[in-house]
């Protein structure tokens, strides 16, 4: 048992937890003026950023069961049941409500680079199939990466911007996509995220709850004339 020395100061409980309360009085407040002050919670309206991010915002009003059934759909501008959707179609819908299909963008490369694409190497596809290549993240990676930049991935929350676009490796090896919204956690003051991991799309604080696997930023070519 150890001995309590005369000279050490013993720490009442009632002051570690004024002390505890104090720090997170702190914290909620930094985060707050954070969130207040922050340069990038600004977008302008008909920017790039703004549009996407508030196309992103708006899914998260949307009722979507999450299924990821294969679907036979139209093309271009095919889409599955709007009650329907995975973590792919919050981007898919997202960008198609600012005016950009993802679907062909990501067909019309798949067929001049397949090689350059995992569809042969995870699922043993030999050609494209315009009705599930654009719902699948790792394509969709590949895709931002040619056609947009593929950007760091770091610790810091402010290298991530609104209509940056993060991917994610779930437990069980599930690859994941999300949306980085102008919004910032009250608790984190990281900033909050559109995407569907389960529950339909929604806005959480979990950029860096997974292991970050892409950091992508993809604005369509109207946005840069």
């Amino acid at each position: 048992m150890e001995s309590i020395s005369p000279n050490k100061a013993i720490i009442p409980d009632s002051q570690k937890l004024r002390g505890s309360i104090f720090e997170n009085i702190m914290t909620r407040l930094i985060a707050l003026i954070l969130i207040l002050f922050a340069p990038f919670s600004f977008s302008k309206a008909g920017s790039f950023e703004h549009d996407f991010v508030s196309a992103a915002l708006e899914r998260t009003k949307q009722n979507v069961s999450y299924n990821g059934s294969y679907f036979k759909i139209a093309y271009p501008n095919g889409d599955v049941p709007a009650h329907r959707g995975v973590c792919t179609d919050v981007v898919i819908r997202s960008y198609r409500a600012i005016g950009t299909d993802l679907q062909s963008l990501v067909h019309q490369d798949m067929s001049l680079n397949f090689g350059q694409y995992p569809s042969n190497r995870i699922w043993g596809l030999t050609s494209t199939d315009k009705n599930i290549d654009h719902r699948r993240v790792p394509n969709l990676q590949v895709f931002f990466a040619r056609k947009g930049q593929s950007l760091p991935i770091t610790s810091d929350p402010e290298d991530y911007v609104p209509g940056d676009l993060v991917t994610w490796m779930l437990p069980g090896n599930l690859p994941h996509i999300g949306v980085v919204t102008d919004q910032l956690s009250m608790e984190s003051a990281n900033p909050l995220i559109v995407h569907n991991i389960g529950g339909g799309p929604e806005l959480d604080d979990m950029l860096f709850n997974y292991e970050i696997t892409g950091h992508y930023r993809y604005v369509p070519e109207e946005y840069n004339n």
